[in-house]
């Protein structure tokens, strides 16, 4: 499957900074080669406006972000508030057309794995029913041990097949003090998932230069499985 889900433990884990790296590096390493990115869901403002600027992205804004409300709460209570409904379909046709058109694509999911998409599905439940391989984007700091253990939990349960957790400095830390809030062993101790890399923090996320640098400290041959990795070409 030529797609990744960018999935989190909660709002705000670093699902954004994660994808872009990996957007930036691509763009930067496999110019010839196309990448399609999609914003699973939106509420209020945010991604899809970062993305168009960031990323020279040959594909509509329906397939960037095939559904959006306004309002910055969960997709259920966003599309009610507007008298609308949350079309699964719409997003479903925009990653399959991607996906048919490009050589990869990175799906974007809101919030945590346990977040609401409809009444009935949460971005756990999506996951597995799309059949997507994902990575799940765990914050350093105090309570990411049980952040990262309680999503891992629900991915098995749900059947949602993860390749592996990146870990995010939200702030700059040490590495004593990313040891102490995100121990690498500990959490694949408990999880039995392997931990692909820390991404650090960076004070400008917007700087295509230091994401794809980030990136490239990632483990990419598990995240990107079935892409040759040779950068073709440098900037």
């Amino acid at each position: 499957m030529n797609s990744l889900l960018i999935a989190g433990t909660d709002t705000d884990a670093g699902k954004t900074v994660l994808t872009s790296a990996l957007a930036a590096y691509w763009q930067m390493y496999f110019p010839d080669r196309s990448l399609g990115i999609m914003k699973l869901l939106q509420t209020g403002t945010g991604d899809r406006e970062l993305y168009t600027r960031l990323f020279a992205l040959d594909q509509s804004p329906e397939e960037l972000n095939p559904l959006h409300f306004d309002a910055p709460l969960a997709p259920p209570i966003a599309a009610e508030l507007e008298g609308r409904h949350i079309e699964l379909e719409k997003v479903w046709t925009a990653w399959q057309s991607l996906s048919e058109r490009k050589d990869f694509v990175l799906v974007e999911a809101l919030g945590g794995l346990g977040s609401p998409v409809t009444w009935e599905l949460t971005v756990a439940d999506i996951a597995r029913d799309w059949r997507l391989r994902g990575v799940l984007v765990v914050p350093v700091r105090l309570g990411a041990i049980g952040q990262a253990v309680a999503n891992v939990a629900l991915a098995r349960h749900t059947g949602f097949k993860l390749r592996g957790i990146v870990l995010n400095c939200v702030k700059a830390y040490s590495e004593q003090e990313i040891a102490d809030r995100a121990p690498v062993d500990l959490i694949q101790s408990l999880t039995q998932i392997p931990v692909l890399g820390i991404l650090p923090h960076l004070d400008d996320p917007t700087d295509l230069a230091k994401l794809a640098k980030a990136a490239s400290q990632l483990d990419l041959e598990r995240l990107l499985p079935g892409v040759n990795l040779v950068p073709q070409t440098s900037k």
